[in-house]
């Protein structure tokens, strides 16, 4: 099903092919490779699709892997709109459309597992499996490099810490404390390439307007624990970096035991990137995940459902009339 305003073109081939969707307006810029079931890899907050690098030509040996840079990320476009998870999520249920991707396994790292959730939620039935990778939403601590993100006049603070001169600054005052013998200051792993990507004006918007989407200065204000009842009936794995230090393994550990049935696997020698600092054995549990369960099929009964199993339907009485 395509339109003159919805197009696919490959772009470039570098390590998996990369293609470009025209939709509404905007382009949506996007890894797909390998054939078999669909696999959908959301990235995190200021991220791009490049943090699958290392594990998509794996995964897509046995599944069709896609990996799109979300709106306002990578090299997609970053218009003036709507960054909350509602509006993620239809975008990716667009991208599928186009696609002809009717249903998938969703994965999400970091903010994009707040997305994989939501996206569970609004589409039940485009939802084969469900894999959280260090994700958001499962509590309010987070670090306070992030929170930080939604103080006012941020945007100017993150243009003036990304410029060339501060860079510099920061490299020389690197050097110095190393000469003292004074401990260098330490930058999560990940986290510094991230930042850097914040130089382009567009692309710095468009993280504080997601940033404050889903936080605010006392840590996380999204919370889908209440919507973990979908796992009953969703095969569901927990992925989580031991070393984890903008979202602490407590949360996925926590998340784990209120989904009985499913799957969590801590990679201790990780931190918050555990697909790039342990791509093979990602690879491999995400696949051993994908082949050991079968994909659900799901319909929105099952949210209907869960508000009615503990009583009668809601009854409705028109209100009183002011007198």
């Amino acid at each position: 099903m395509k339109t003159e305003a919805q197009t696919v073109k490959d772009v470039t081939e570098i390590d998996v092919p990369t293609q470009v969707l025209r939709w509404h307006g905007n382009e949506v810029v996007f890894h797909r490779c390998g054939d078999g079931q669909p696999v959908l890899l959301i990235h995190g907050i200021a991220g791009s699709f490049d943090t699958w690098n290392g594990v998509l030509p794996e995964v897509g040996r046995g599944c069709m892997a896609v990996a799109p840079d979300l709106l306002g990320h990578g090299r997609s476009t970053k218009p003036r709109g709507d960054y909350s998870l509602g509006a993620f999520a239809t975008g990716l249920r667009d991208l599928m459309e186009a696609l002809d991707i009717p249903s998938a396994t969703i994965v999400g790292h970091s903010l994009g597992g707040g997305i994989a959730m939501q996206f569970a939620y609004q589409y039940p039935e485009r939802c084969q499996r469900l894999v959280l990778v260090d994700s958001g939403g499962l509590g309010p601590e987070v670090t306070s490099l992030l929170r930080a993100a939604t103080l006012p006049g941020s945007d100017l603070v993150i243009n003036l810490a990304t410029s060339d001169r501060a860079q510099s600054i920061a490299r020389g005052a690197m050097r110095q404390m190393r000469k003292v013998g004074l401990p260098a200051l330490r930058v999560p792993p990940g986290i510094a390439h991230h930042f850097l990507s914040l130089r382009d004006r567009d692309a710095r918007r468009a993280f504080v307007a997601t940033a404050r989407s889903v936080m605010d200065l006392r840590g996380q204000r999204i919370d889908a624990r209440d919507r973990l009842y979908l796992a009953a009936e969703l095969p569901t794995m927990v992925i989580w970096g031991r070393r984890d230090r903008i979202i602490p393994v407590a949360h996925g550990i926590a998340a784990h035991e209120m989904m009985p049935g499913s799957r969590l696997e801590i990679f201790h020698e990780s931190g918050h990137f555990p697909q790039e600092q342990e791509p093979r054995r990602f690879a491999e549990v995400l696949l051993d995940f994908i082949n050991s369960t079968e994909p659900a099929q799901l319909s929105l009964d099952v949210l209907r459902n869960h508000a009615l199993k503990d009583g009668p339907p809601a009854t409705w009485e028109p209100a009183a009339e002011k007198g």
